[in-house]
Parts: C-alpha cells; sequence; structure tokens
C-alpha cells in the first residue's frame, strides 16, 4: 500500500478516535455525534503539525480528559529545591508540590509559622538551622512488601536528615537530623513493614561528623554508618530514642536495597571509592574522581538487621554511645554474624532487589554489566565460610563466583533498575542515554533468561527510573517514568541551564515506547508511583482547631463568638479566625516592641476552603487549610502601618479579606 494513502487511513482513525475518546468521555452517544466531518479536521490537525502514528498512540495513551483522574500519583524528588512534587501519570500533570526541606511562600512553609519553625529546630545541622536541603530519594510506607498510601519519607542529601509526610494532608510531620553523619545518601528505604526507615551514610566521615580529625587520619578514624531509624506508625514519626546504627568502612555508601519475602531482613548497600581516597589540596595527587575509581572492584554490603535487631533486645550485641545513638562497632558486628560483603563491579549505584526477593541486581557505573547476585548462593556462602578473605576491616568478603547468579551485558553507564510484573528488569544507561529492558530468570514471554531484550533512546543521559509499584512485592507495571539530567535538550530554550526532564514510557506491551516529555524545576533524583486509590487525603481536617504538626485538636483553638485579644505585659495573644471573606479581628493595634502571638482558625468546613495570611515587611506568610489552626509569634521592632490579606483566592470578595496591624512609636 502507497505509505502516503496508509498514513492518511491510519490519520483518519486515529482522528475519530480521537473523537470517540472525547465522546465517551462526555457520556454521548458517539454515533450520533459522528457527522460534520469531524474526523477530516482532526486528520487536517494532525497533518498540519507532522504528527507520525506513534505521535498520535501516545497522544492517545496520555490523555486525560478534563474532570477525570490520572491512575497513578508519582512522588519525585525535587533536588536541590529540597521538595518533592507530585505528578499524575500518565497525564503527567503537576499536581502539587511539597516542600520538606527549603520555604516555599505558595503554600506559607517555612515563612514566619510556629511549626515550620520547629521543624527546621529539629533539623538543625551542627547546630545551625538549615532552611534549604537537597532531597534524593523518596520512599513510601508499606504493609508486607506494598505500598499503603499513609506515609512519604524523603533524606535530604546536603545535610544528613529525614523528613516524613502525613499523605493524609500532604504537609511534613517530621524532620530528623542523624547527629553522627554530615551527609546521608542511601536510601535503602523502609523494611517489609515500614519497621524501619533504614539511612545509610555517603560520605566518610569521624564519628560524630562534628568532631575534628585531620584527613590524613582517614583510614584509622572516618567511617560510614547505616542507621535503622523504628518508625512509629501511630504517631507517625520515626523515634530517635530507639534507633541502631551498624558503623560501615570509609568508603562512600551509596544506593541501597532492601530485602523482600525471602530476603526480608537483609539489607545490601553499595559502595565506591573501597581506594578510601581523600582530596589532596593541591598537592599534586589525582582528583577525586580518578582516585575514586581504580579499582575494578569495590564492595557491597550485605548487613543481617534482623540479627542486630534481635540480639539488641537480648542484650547480647556490644555497642558504643555516641551522640545519643547506639553504634555496633565493625568488629562486633562482624563477629556476630551481622555484616559481610561481596566484590561488586566497578563505581555501582543501584542496588535492587527483585520482587520475589532472590535476586539483587547490582549496576557498575564503569563497567558494562548488570551483575545480579543470588541470596539463596549468598545464604549458601555464607553458612559454608566460602571467603575470599577479609578487607581492611576485618569483614569477610563472599567469594564473587560463590554468590553471583548472572551478569548481563547492558552497555555503558548502568544505574538504576526496577521491574515489572512480567519478569522484566529496566535499567537506566547514563552515559548510552537509553533505558534498557531485560529479562530475569522466568520472564513472561518465555525468552531466554538474563538476556537484553531492547534499548529505548531517551535522548537525555538518564539517572534513575522508577516503575509503577516497581520496588515493591508486586509492582504494577505498565508505566515507567525515567528522571534525566544532562541533555541537550528538547524543549524551548530558558538560558544556560535546561531543564530537567521525565519521560514517561510505556511497558504494557511487548517493546517499549516513549509516550511524553515533561520538564521540570530541579534536579529529579528519584521517583516512586502508587496507585491512586491507594491514597485517602482528606478534604478538610477532621475537626475545627487541628494542629497539622501535632495531628490533633491544637490549644489555641479559636472558635467564632471566642475572637480576641490578650496581653500579658509585652506579650500580645491575638485569637483570630478566618472565614469567606474576613478576618476576626480584622485590626490589631500595638505598640513597637510589643512580642506578638498569632493564633487564626481557618472555621471553614467546605472542600478547598484554604486561606492564606500575608503580613507585609514582616516576613509572614501563612497557608491555613480548612480546620486548621495556625500559630506564629513575631516582635513588632518598627513602627507604621501595615496591612495583612488573604494570599490564597478563596471567594469574590477575596480582596475584601484583609485587615491593618499598626504599629505606634
Amino acid at each position: 500500500m502507497n505509505k502516503k494513502i496508509q498514513f492518511g487511513l491510519y490519520t483518519a482513525a486515529a482522528g475519530l478516535a480521537l473523537f470517540a475518546v472525547a465522546l465517551l468521555g462526555s457520556g454521548k452517544n458517539i454515533f450520533a455525534q459522528m457527522s460534520g466531518g469531524l474526523g477530516s479536521s482532526l486528520e487536517a490537525i494532525i497533518k498540519a503539525r507532522e504528527l507520525s502514528p506513534d505521535d498520535v498512540e501516545a497522544a492517545l495513551k496520555t490523555f486525560v480528559p478534563p474532570g477525570s483522574y490520572d491512575e497513578y500519583y508519582m512522588f519525585a524528588s525535587g533536588g536541590q529545591a529540597g521538595n518533592v512534587e507530585v505528578f499524575g501519570v500518565p497525564s503527567m500533570r503537576l499536581m502539587k508540590n511539597i516542600p520538606i526541606f527549603s520555604e516555599d511562600s505558595w503554600q506559607g512553609y517555612g515563612i514566619g509559622d510556629n511549626e515550620t519553625k520547629k521543624l527546621f529546630a529539629q533539623g538543625k545541622a551542627a547546630g545551625m538551622t538549615q532552611t534549604w536541603g537537597d532531597v534524593h530519594h523518596p520512599a513510601l510506607s508499606v504493609t508486607k512488601g506494598m505500598y499503603d498510601g499513609q506515609f512519604l519519607f524523603a533524606n535530604d542529601k546536603a545535610n544528613g536528615r529525614i523528613g516524613v509526610v502525613d499523605l493524609r494532608d500532604f504537609h511534613v510531620k517530621q524532620i530528623v537530623k542523624n547527629p553522627l553523619i554530615a551527609t546521608n545518601h542511601c536510601g535503602a528505604k523502609l523494611t517489609e513493614n515500614s519497621e524501619y526507615y533504614v539511612e545509610g551514610s555517603q560520605f566518610g566521615t569521624p564519628l560524630p561528623y562534628t568532631k575534628f580529625v585531620p584527613l590524613e587520619r582517614y583510614k584509622e578514624e572516618y567511617r560510614g554508618l547505616v542507621t535503622f531509624w523504628p518508625f512509629n506508625r501511630a504517631e507517625g514519626k520515626l523515634e530517635q530514642s530507639k534507633t541502631f546504627t551498624i558503623e560501615l568502612p570509609p568508603y562512600y555508601q551509596d544506593l541501597g536495597g532492601m530485602g523482600k519475602q525471602v530476603s526480608n531482613g537483609w539489607v545490601f548497600i553499595n559502595t565506591y571509592n573501597a581506594e578510601m581516597a581523600t582530596p589532596d589540596d593541591l598537592k599534586g595527587k589525582p582528583p577525586m574522581e580518578i582516585a575514586a575509581s581504580q579499582r575494578e572492584m569495590d564492595y557491597l554490603h550485605i548487613i543481617n538487621w534482623k540479627r542486630a535487631e534481635e540480639l539488641l533486645a537480648k542484650g547480647q550485641l556490644k555497642y558504643n554511645r555516641i551522640s545519643g545513638m547506639r553504634v555496633v562497632p565493625i568488629a562486633e558486628a562482624v563477629a556476630k554474624g551481622i555484616l559481610y560483603q561481596a566484590a561488586e563491579p566497578k563505581s555501582p549505584h543501584g542496588s535492587d532487589v527483585t520482587p520475589d526477593g532472590r535476586f539483587i541486581t547490582v549496576s557498575g557505573k564503569l563497567d558494562p554489566h548488570v551483575t545480579i547476585f543470588s541470596f539463596d548462593k549468598i545464604q549458601k556462602a555464607i553458612a559454608a565460610k566460602n571467603f575470599e578473605g577479609k578487607d581492611e576491616f576485618g569483614i569477610p568478603v563472599l567469594r564473587f563466583k560463590d554468590v553471583v547468579e548472572a551478569q548481563v551485558e547492558v552497555g555503558l553507564g548502568p544505574l538504576h533498575t526496577e521491574y515489572d510484573d512480567k519478569g522484566y528488569a529496566y535499567t537506566s544507561m547514563f552515559l548510552d542515554s537509553s533505558i534498557n529492558k531485560w529479562s530475569l530468570d522466568k520472564p513472561a514471554g518465555g525468552e531466554k533468561p538474563w538476556t537484553l531484550l531492547q534499548s529505548l533512546p531517551v535522548h537525555y543521559n538518564t539517572g534513575h527510573l522508577v516503575v509503577a509499584g516497581g520496588d515493591t512485592i508486586k509492582p504494577y507495571g505498565k508505566y515507567l517514568v525515567t528522571l534525566n539530567k544532562w541533555s541537550l535538550d528538547r524543549a524551548l530554550p530558558v538560558g544556560p541551564l535546561h531543564p530537567q526532564n521525565l519521560q514517561l514510557i510505556d511497558i504494557s506491551g511487548p517493546t517499549m515506547k516513549l509516550l511524553s516529555d515533561t520538564p521540570v524545576v530541579g534536579e529529579p533524583h528519584y521517583a516512586v508511583m502508587i496507585k491512586a486509590d491507594k491514597l485517602k487525603p482528606w478534604k478538610a481536617y477532621p475537626e475545627v482547631g487541628y494542629s497539622a504538626l501535632e495531628r490533633k485538636a491544637s490549644a489555641t483553638l479559636t472558635l467564632p463568638g471566642k475572637e480576641r485579644v490578650e496581653r500579658n505585659g509585652k506579650d500580645v495573644h491575638v485569637f483570630m479566625t478566618a472565614q469567606r471573606s474576613h478576618f476576626t479581628p480584622d485590626r490589631i493595634d500595638l505598640n513597637q516592641g510589643e512580642r506578638v502571638h498569632l493564633h487564626i482558625t481557618n472555621i471553614e468546613r467546605a472542600e478547598d476552603a484554604t486561606h492564606g495570611f500575608a503580613l507585609s515587611s514582616h516576613n509572614i506568610n501563612l497557608s491555613i487549610d480548612p480546620g486548621a489552626t495556625v500559630d506564629v509569634d513575631f516582635t513588632v521592632d518598627r513602627s507604621g502601618v501595615f496591612p495583612f490579606y488573604c494570599s490564597e483566592f478563596c471567594s469574590a470578595l477575596h480582596m475584601e479579606m484583609m485587615g491593618y496591624l499598626t504599629v505606634k512609636k
């Protein structure tokens, strides 16, 4: 058939399909409406825009009609923006920004309110409040190895912090700071029932990092670690007083993978810089990128955390108290059968456990293979003491050939692997700029096990990727998103710094198909994707006067008719309500030097009836969800007349929702 005729038939069919989809979404009778040449006009649009059949197919697959909902939520890290961004999939529409470690004026996060001040104070680093972060690895709470839609966790690589987000209101519940380490990166995520959030250091430091030790003593006195943070689900908080930490060598710990099902109770953490290279301060040594990449092999930490937990409970595991944390020394972890290692190919990044927990896929950035370790073989090697020796810290090193199941040659720069529901694995290729699909041991299509099946170009130096449910015991499959970095770019130019990019890929069929590009602000590192029906977000807080941070009724709740101003010396408490379209009281008269304590309750119960409170010239901007009470303390240190107003559009008379704060000298 003539290609032009073939394309014309295809575009006509696609035009009718688009029309049918629209009509189905509206509930109208399709056949009664198919008149007037609408199919032809759509065909003309397709031709004018020079769309290919693949383009039209991608448009159909990603189109979510107005008023309809996406099938999945995706939570993607925002990198140096200190946030997590929430996207709908397959539309790839941005639904929400969740500020965690950085201020956000739109939602009033960190702009004056007492709750955010408390959160940032919890996460002080080296005695200093940090109001920015570098989010790398979001993680979702799990029950029996499956996402339960209750909590989101994120790490701040820059400052060694962890944030906990309650997915009932998408607000931060807690920020904790690990007092032992400066930076974290190894987000091994949650154990199988969210008993622990597992945090690993990245760069070796003294323990604690606030103790000065010269770099010349690196091997002797610097260390890495992995900390197990118990998670109290009822309180929605990590419990620092109950943590335990396993000391690790001062290699650089990278990503970790949690054991699942048969391997539950174990964690597998990549390392690089087994050379223990340090910066040379212009003394003529090779730069770190060379000095830390000399060896052909680094080490995979293999840690039996369940045994450590059991021995601690029995009082049979020795530990040191450092900065209030229980730290199990390397020698003790080795002696009690908790810590082992295996050699792994060069400069690894990903350490990804298959859904059944039987295999661990390791990606060496400078090795063209993915290496698949067998958990069963690891157990047999440990039992038989098949060690090829010990490292410099006395940790037994399992014989490489005894614990490896297979190696698959995938290409240049493999980074991260996730899995679908049909027995296939997908690896991001940083140097090859592709997503590569390969078979596990029992692929649904009957292909040869451990075989590269497809390489899909993505036009970017891709970092991580996410498959829907791809790190659970039962992945959903269907969609994959690649989180891209350096590129020549595929969007409108916006200056020297190009936008980062998320690309949606269809993996439902035998071959992968690229569907869409989504430029984003901030650097995406990692993402998790969950079915939308797993989340049950609130439409309003369960009671008026709710404290978002404490998740209970606020002591400063103000009800209608109870608004008032109370003075106690220089302390002035203002109990205020916000309701469409006014504040009560809407005039606050003060004297310079007084300490003001605003307590504002949004007494609305309607869905989306959020109010703002923006005070001119005082760096205060609050966002108050329906039912919430928000508090803010400040000193009026200057005279003048300062308007305040609702900064969140709320009604036809939104502009009239304002008042004055006057300060007399």
